[in-house]
């Protein structure tokens, strides 16, 4: 919606060149005839219908005299002069000097727009000047009716006898000739967009109203005359655009056999492969992948049923065997029962003849830790204080800690392709103005859902109403008041270029008109030709612009109005100017809010608005949005992580047994962890984003409880029998492997997306794990836009887990051993200075007296049941003003964002072909640039394309012409001379102006002979193009530059031949989703290249959102690389530790089901992909390993048979799994369900939702199994009686 640039090429007199033109329809009037019998005409050759001007009407329109008389032979300088404009006119004629400069003086106006075209243009001349002049004018008109002007008889009206062989060649020709100012076709303003000939020769013949353009009398054009009238057909021959020797540029005649040869396959969509199964379409990659999944289910459950019928049969045959060897059970064989720990196993070698033969690795892990922990249990206190010691060096960083809020920094890398893109427009053209916008519109139909029409007098006054409000705003910047004339972007240097219906009233709200409503229905037909609809900046007003909600050109079924303010923008985002800019929007929104919104809402009328800085503003406000739901989702946390970690709960023990105290304590390790990452990364000078304490939660969530869970069951485990220091080691020797895998498998994990190319994804990796996900999925979709901050982020997410890591193993444990020691003191849980009498020991039972708890039961009566088998406004606050103003965008706009094609390094010298590899009028290369995007608008569904672009080459060429006699002049000084309708050659009044003294000896700048084949050589382009910019369109020149093309030229350093930069605007396709957004872009990008590497030119596109959006162009890509590179270090880390392929290839498989699961799940609830959802899956093949390590690790240090295995695993680290991963995450996600932003809803909530069950079933029910089908070999081997020993002595 290029308001400012789509018209500013056009003025006042430009609206009257389009009346003229009418008038050059009028110039009928040239023609004179007579219908009574007192001139009764004779048609025969050599005779003329009209001859000669006899008055005019009240507004001035010629009329001609119906004169049958001879045509006349002209004297020699007359002959010469219609022999220049009308070559097919030889001989006599029918027109008088009068008459042909009349003629001259109206056909100038339409030969700029027809002049890209020789053929059109010929054409068109060629029915003027037979109308006019042609010396057999009687044999194809006829005069119908005449009238007395001031006693003379004039001409009523015609009928003009012309073949349709000549009507179909002249429209053939012309329809596709572009007027590139307007990016339109020309037909539009001097057809009125007719769709083929017989509706151009009707809005040509149309009589005209007093004041309005078009004919002054009627003219009907017939195709064939009357019998024994003695008349034919006017039927000049036509000449065809697709005749190469003419030159018809590929732009203005797709046709032409120099541009048919141009593969256009380009724009076409890839043949999609589709079968029919009934009445359903398939597509042939999903039903492939749909067979492909039922024959590897069914090979799955087919090698499940065999393996399980032959395992029966085995046992069958083994049991009396066995029964009768042994007399005793077969799982009976010197096995401890199942309740007892494979570790208890490991550390009391002497009671049992199974060990645990560990991995290298594990072997130096269990090593460590055994001896670890025991260090731990006997120094609690030096522990404890040399971890918060190293935290707090580390929160010293905070020193620095600094916020960075400024989108393009937060969104978009620095080495970005669309940024410096980007930068180079602003730099070298000019910025992109900014929007302030108002969009009003009916409320639909409650019975039919129908919404009607705006278009009422009542809602044209409430514009008027609305305008006078804004007019109105002053806004206060440093002691000066700013008001919207301060700011607005006034392409002509007058009036704001303000985009609104009550612009047809020039937007004044005295304007003249008797029926308003009546008036703007006329302009929504006229606007490009009526004088009175002309907007008060000088220049057509196009109505899609301004309306919304229609379909095709139906404007009066227009459901929405659209208003919008451009305003200046500023290169420097800090400069004085955009300070006052966006101190006016600010006054501007809440007037919007308090005076407009009540007041458009009285008028039962629906009412969004939007400034350009709105989204930071609100995203400001969504900061604090959500504080309450993050501080109960901690609450609920810390209160289950209390009662998980505490026993059963029983009355008369419980204030004892309770772990309020270590639970908080564990909390706020990790949240120390993450400030402790903070700190180093502000130390190092890393910003921050916003919004920290949103995502801690999710961090917490991640990998804080669960471990914690994890050690305080181990240690419950333990046997009482032990010394505390004795369980702690064993504890650790448990779980300290697993606990270490997962972690590491975290940090690599989330260290990955430090890798990935976005902003986003990096900061958020630095920035506390999962915390900076929230805000910068905030803005991606304000930007309809967007792109994430989150890529310094993953770096400080690895580290914040790392650093919770160690504080576990360090801070944590040691605040175990106070806990247990505390409990064994029959000390308060929260007051531990006090104690009871009460005996603690019943609530302390050890694992050898101890009952399995609830969940310990539950996973036990679980596993008896496995059997070998297989089992996208969302940033915004819900309140915020622009979730409405976003849904009437999408809804109700009908015109997409301006494209520019920006060409670097162009070479205009005479020497160089640049400039016909660009320009797309006649003689230019039938693949230039122009031609090339001309061709590509004729597939707007797959190019994106609109329109053909603007060009300011094409304009500056034809303006230079000789042709366009009127637009390119100089005086006799050799210095610039305006058209005659511009000062100083008119008057500045509003008065008619004639031939003027001070212009009467300006002349052409070039004749034909001056130009080599119609180019200007490189002094004259140098000399002429300031010119064009500085040059003001009007009726007499359409094409002058400035305004349209002031800002689309760099005339820096073009003196040596070399434009460092221009554009080239078009308007991409309305866009209405963030994928229509992506493959706009993507398709810009497309064509560019393909152009560029043709024609051997730099050439990029750019748009307005196109930084925010370039994230998308490889999001695939970016996702499965990033997936695959953190499984895979998932994988190795496995494989390092385990030393065991299989079991690392399980694991592998469990954590790619569970991301390709959630990509399923994102699927079906509509979830985006982009910088969030990319960094949840990655997170997720991180937080996934907890789900299934500790139970796969617990697998395989167990003894027995494979159920016996599984049966073991789940009812010990089962328990841990679902109460410290399951249920913890749960609990803290379900808060979130209540957020009152709908990014934490969709990316949080439900992303982190289907995460949790996903990886509760996967790691609980869907590993057991395949652990128990295709799990490994035990570890535990047979070992012989050793001496007795202590239960913490070294490893066997």
């Amino acid at each position: 919606m290029d308001l400012s640039r789509r018209r500013m090429g056009l003025t006042l007199g430009f609206l009257a060149f389009i009346s003229l033109f009418q008038v050059l329809f009028i110039i009928p009037v040239v023609f004179a005839q007579t219908t009574n019998d007192e001139l009764r005409q004779r048609h025969a050759e050599g005779y003329c219908s009209m001859y000669d001007i006899c008055g005019n009407r009240s507004d001035g329109k010629v009329l001609n005299c119906p004169y049958g008389s001879p045509a006349v032979k002209p004297d020699e300088l007359l002959s010469s002069k219609i022999q220049s404009l009308c070559p097919t006119i030889t001989g006599n004629v029918c027109c008088t000097g009068a008459q042909f400069d009349t003629l001259r003086a109206q056909v100038q106006q339409a030969i700029p727009f027809l002049v890209g075209c020789p053929a059109c243009l010929r054409n068109f001349l060629n029915l003027f000047c037979e109308l006019s002049c042609s010396p057999n004018q009687s044999l194809f008109i006829n005069v119908t009716s005449v009238s007395k002007v001031r006693n003379n008889l004039t001409v009523d009206g015609i009928d003009f006898y012309i073949t349709d062989a000549f009507g179909e060649g002249l429209y053939e020709s012309c329809k596709d000739v572009k007027f590139g100012t307007m990016n339109t076709r020309a037909i539009e303003f001097i057809g009125f967009g007719a769709k083929n000939f017989k509706e151009w020769f009707a809005f040509i013949g149309k009589r005209a109203v007093l004041n309005m353009p078009g004919s002054p009398y009627g003219i009907q054009f017939l195709p064939t005359v009357p019998e024994s009238s003695g008349m034919k057909p006017m039927n000049v021959s036509t000449y065809s655009c697709r005749d190469v020797s003419l030159g018809c540029s590929c732009g203005d005649c797709p046709s032409s056999p120099v541009c048919s040869n141009t593969a256009m396959s380009s724009y076409h969509k890839g043949a999609t492969c589709l079968l029919r199964i009934g009445s359903l379409k398939a597509k042939c990659v999903d039903l492939a992948l749909a067979i492909l999944y039922i024959v590897l289910i069914s090979m799955f459950f087919g090698w499940g049923l065999f393996h399980r019928t032959r395992k029966r049969s085995r046992s069958f045959r083994m049991k009396p065997f066995l029964g009768t060897a042994h007399g005793v059970d077969s799982h009976s064989i010197n096995r401890p029962k199942a309740e007892n720990l494979p570790m208890q196993r490991l550390e009391d070698a002497n009671q049992s003849s199974t060990g645990v033969q560990l991995s290298i690795v594990q072997g130096y892990m269990s090593n460590f830790y055994r001896k670890y922990g025991l260090w731990v249990a006997r120094n609690p206190t030096l522990v404890l204080s040399l971890s918060v010691g190293m935290i707090l060096l580390l929160c010293l960083g905070l020193i620095r800690f600094k916020v960075e809020t400024r989108p393009a920094k937060l969104w978009v890398g620095p080495g970005s392709k669309a940024a410096e893109e980007k930068r180079f427009f602003d730099s070298h053209l000019s910025p992109f103005y900014r929007i302030e916008q108002l969009i009003l519109a009916t409320i639909p139909d409650a019975l039919h859902g129908k919404s009607p029409s705006i278009m009422t007098e009542e809602n044209i006054k409430l514009l008027f109403e609305i305008q006078k409000k804004v007019d109105g705003i002053q806004a206060n910047y440093s002691g000066s008041m700013i008001s919207l004339t301060d700011i607005c972007m006034k392409p002509m240097g007058q009036d704001c270029a303000t985009q609104s219906v009550i612009q047809y009233f020039k937007m004044d709200p005295s304007f003249d008109a008797d029926d308003r409503l009546e008036h703007v229905n006329y302009c929504l037909q006229h606007y490009t030709s009526a004088e009175s609809c002309m907007s008060a900046f000088k220049a057509p007003l196009d109505p899609s612009t301004v309306l919304g909600g229609f379909f095709g050109s139906n404007y009066t079924e227009a459901s929405a109005f659209i208003v919008t303010y451009p305003v200046n923008n500023a290169l420097d985002k800090e400069g004085n100017e955009t300070q006052k800019v966006v101190a006016w929007e600010k006054a501007f929104i809440q007037v919007a809010k308090d005076e407009l919104l009540p007041m458009v809402q009285s008028k039962n009328l629906t009412f969004s608005f939007s400034s350009e800085s709105s989204i930071e503003e609100e995203l400001k406000r969504e900061s604090t949005a959500d504080v309450i739901t993050i501080l109960i989702s901690y609450l609920v946390m810390f209160a289950y992580i209390s009662l998980t970690l505490g026993d059963t709960p029983r009355l008369s023990s419980f204030y004892i047994s309770s772990k309020v105290l270590l639970g908080l304590s564990g909390v706020l390790l990790v949240m120390v962890s993450v400030l402790g990452s903070v700190g180093f990364f502000s130390a190092i000078g890393v910003k921050s984003t916003l919004i920290i304490m949103e995502v801690i939660p999710f961090l917490v969530l991640a990998v804080g409880v669960d471990n914690m869970c994890i050690l305080v069951h181990a240690v419950k485990r333990q046997p009482l029998d032990l010394p505390l220091e004795g369980r702690i080691s064993n504890a650790l020797v448990e779980v300290g492997p697993s606990i270490t895998l997962a972690s590491l498998s975290e940090v690599l994990a989330f260290a990955v997306g430090s890798f990935i190319p976005m902003p986003a994804c990096r900061v958020f990796s630095m920035f506390a794990g999962l915390y900076s996900i929230g805000i910068h999925g905030k803005m991606i979709f304000f930007y309809v836009t967007s792109v994430i901050p989150l890529t310094s982020m993953h770096s400080i997410a690895a580290l914040a887990i790392l650093l919770d890591f160690l504080l576990q193993v360090t801070a944590f444990v040691s605040l175990i051993v106070f806990d247990f020691l505390r409990a064994e003191g029959r000390r308060v849980d929260c007051f531990p200075c006090i104690k009871v009498s009460s005996t603690y020991a019943e609530s302390t039972i050890g694992i050898g007296g101890r009952k399995p708890g609830l969940l310990a039961r539950y996973m036990k009566a679980l596993s008896t049941r496995i059997e070998p088998g297989l089992e996208q406004k969302i940033v915004l606050p819900q309140d915020s003003y622009l979730q409405g103003y976003f849904n009437n965008v999408s809804e109700y706009l009908r015109i997409g964002p301006p494209l520019y094609f920006v060409v670097k390094n162009y070479n205009y010298s005479s020497e160089s072909i640049d400039t016909n590899q660009l320009c797309s009028i006649s003689q230019c290369s039938s693949d230039s640039l122009l031609n090339e995007i001309a061709r590509a608008s004729l597939t707007p569904e797959s190019s994106y394309i609109a329109r053909p672009a603007a060009s300011w080459l094409d304009d500056f060429l034809v303006w230079i012409s000789p042709e366009a006699f009127s637009c390119c002049r100089k005086f006799t000084n050799g210095t610039y001379c305006p058209p005659d309708d511009q000062p100083p050659c008119c008057s500045a009044n509003n008065g008619p102006c004639g031939l003027s003294e001070v212009c009467k000896d300006c002349t052409m700048c070039f004749h034909h002979s001056d130009l080599h084949n119609d180019r200007p050589s490189t002094a004259q382009f140098k000399e002429k193009l300031p010119w064009f910019l500085d040059a003001l369109p009007s009726a007499d020149c359409s094409k002058g530059g400035h305004g349209a093309y002031t800002s689309s030229v760099e005339l820096k350093g073009y003196e040596n031949g070399v434009i460092q930069a221009s554009s080239f605007r078009t308007y991409h396709t309305p866009l209405n989703k963030q994928i229509d957004y992506v493959n706009s872009m993507r398709a810009a990008r497309q064509f560019a290249s393909r152009v560029s590497d043709s024609l051997k030119m730099e050439i990029f596109p750019y748009s307005v959102f196109y930084m925010f959006f370039e994230q998308y162009l490889d999001i695939w890509r970016t996702a499965l690389i990033n997936l695959a590179i953190a499984i895979g270090a998932v994988f190795i880390v496995c494989l390092v530790i385990t030393c065991s392929l299989w079991s690392s290839a399980i694991i592998l498989l469990v954590l790619a089901m569970i991301v390709i699961d959630l990509m399923g799940v994102m699927a079906v609830l509509r979830i985006q992909l982009n910088a969030v959802s990319v960094v949840n899956l990655v997170m997720a093949s991180g937080i996934a390993v907890e789900f299934c390590v500790h139970i796969t690790h617990a697998f395989s240090v167990s003894s027995g048979d494979k159920d016996e295995r599984v049966k073991e695993a789940l009812g010990t680290m089962g328990a841990s799994v679902f109460s410290g991963i399951t249920l913890t995450k749960l609990v803290g996600v379900l808060v979130l369900c209540f957020s009152r932003t709908q990014v934490f809803v969709v990316y949080y909530f439900q992303m982190y939702l289907a995460l949790v069950l996903l990886g509760f079933f996967h790691g609980l029910v869907f590993l057991p199994v395949m652990l128990n089908m295709f799990g490994p070999p035990s570890r535990c081997v047979k070992i012989e009686k050793q001496e007795e020993r202590p239960s913490v002595s070294s490893q066997p």
